[in-house]
């Protein structure tokens, strides 16, 4: 009979984790460097690792004391709102190349609004490494 109270005890329990947070305000669109973030103790759960911050990009102002969530940084932006980006449509053998203009910011592996500048129609497609947008449909 003990070792169900034991076991219901246990996971009762709070689970306790380090959380990172930050040793300064970063704001918002900042790259995030190795000597931003600190490990402290804490109770919340669920929060992304050290190594996975570095050099990624604030989407939301960071504070001194406060968690870091794995929804509060992204990928560095490599494409500015009003940008002129390339699109590259590919299908089977098919191969269309024109120009946009991005409706958004967004970064590697991003997907972005952008008007066609020769149709001005509005498409969405998936941020390249190198800065194009991959346009599926």
């Amino acid at each position: 009979m003990k070792t169900p109270v034991l076991a219901l005890t246990l996971l009762a329990a709070p689970a306790f984790a380090d959380v990172i947070v930050p040793t300064r305000t970063i704001r918002a669109q900042e790259i995030i460097s190795p000597g931003d973030l600190l490990l402290k103790p804490g109770d919340t759960g669920g929060s992304p690792r050290l190594s996975d911050l570095i050099g990624k990009e604030a989407r939301v102002a960071l504070y001194p004391g406060r968690a870091v969530q794995a929804h509060h940084v992204g990928p560095p932006t490599l494409i500015e709102r009003n940008q002129i980006v390339p699109l590259i449509y590919l299908r089977g053998g098919l191969q269309i190349m024109t120009e946009g203009r991005a409706l958004d910011r967004a970064g590697a592996g991003d997907y972005l609004r952008v008007m066609n500048l020769a149709s001005r129609a509005t498409i969405t497609g998936r941020v390249g490494k190198d800065g194009r947008i991959e346009v599926s449909q």
